[in-house]
Formats: structure tokens, C-alpha cells, sequence
């Protein structure tokens, strides 16, 4: 028996183990991040609810879905490779583009809303209005 018959059932056999895994561990990511989202939204919710979720938990959230989707494409990625059927690659061609469209506006959100926070910790300056000089004044 050549060695290429023995070794591709292993090869198989490892890339559903593979795929198992990536698409496990990007369920087990969206769930930690879950966990951690209703942590951080915990005091809202004792407080009573809020129009806008904090900023904080929302970034954590869309953080965490988009590692879940790289762990999703890479099981399609290997998913395609050992049955590249054009149903396969059609599918590994869909999911690849959501996820990244997905994770451009993620990755926007994810800026603006920064952006957004490190503007409310810092106080606008206004000249002649601030008793401290500020690090542009020195």
C-alpha cells in the first residue's frame, strides 16, 4: 500500500478534527464574550435600563465576534480543502466575504466608539478657559 492511500484518511481524519475544533472554539468565544458583555453591562442593569448599551461592553462584545469569526473562517478554510466541491468553495467564498465586511465595520465601531471614549476622559480645552497649562502649552 503506497504511503499517500495510508496517509490520507489520517489527513482527512485531521482536518474534520480541526475543523471541530476551530468551529468549537468560535462558539466558546462568542459565548466568553457574552459572559464578559453582561459582566461589564451588570451595573446598567441593577441601575435600570438604558437607551445605549456602555461603550465599553459594546466594544468587548464586537471584539469578541470578530475572533469568532476568523476561528469560523479558518474552519471553513480547512472544511474546503479536503472537499473542494464548488459548493464548498462557494460557501468559504460567501463567509469569507461577510467576515470581512463584518469586521470593517467592527474594526470603524470599534475606532469611533474609542475615539468617542477617549474624548468624554479628556476634557476639552478651550485657550484662556483651563487653570493648568496643558501639555501644548508648555
Amino acid at each position: 500500500m503506497p504511503i499517500t492511500e495510508m496517509a490520507e484518511p489520517l489527513l482527512l481524519d485531521l482536518a474534520r478534527s480541526t475543523r471541530l475544533l476551530l468551529e468549537g472554539l468560535s462558539v466558546i468565544t462568542v459565548l466568553v464574550g457574552l459572559l464578559l458583555t453582561l459582566g461589564q453591562l451588570r451595573p446598567n442593569l441593577v441601575r435600570g435600563p438604558s437607551l445605549r448599551p456602555s461603550t465599553r461592553a459594546r466594544l468587548t462584545f464586537a471584539s469578541w465576534l470578530a475572533m469568532a469569526l476568523e476561528f469560523q473562517l479558518g474552519a471553513d478554510i480547512v472544511s474546503t480543502t479536503t472537499s473542494p466541491s464548488e459548493r464548498n468553495l462557494l460557501q468559504l467564498a460567501l463567509v469569507a466575504v461577510i467576515r470581512t465586511f463584518l469586521n470593517v465595520f467592527l474594526a470603524r465601531e470599534i475606532e469611533s466608539e474609542q475615539r468617542l471614549e477617549a474624548g468624554r476622559t479628556t476634557p476639552a480645552r478651550l485657550p484662556g478657559w483651563w487653570p493648568l497649562p496643558g501639555p501644548d502649552d508648555r
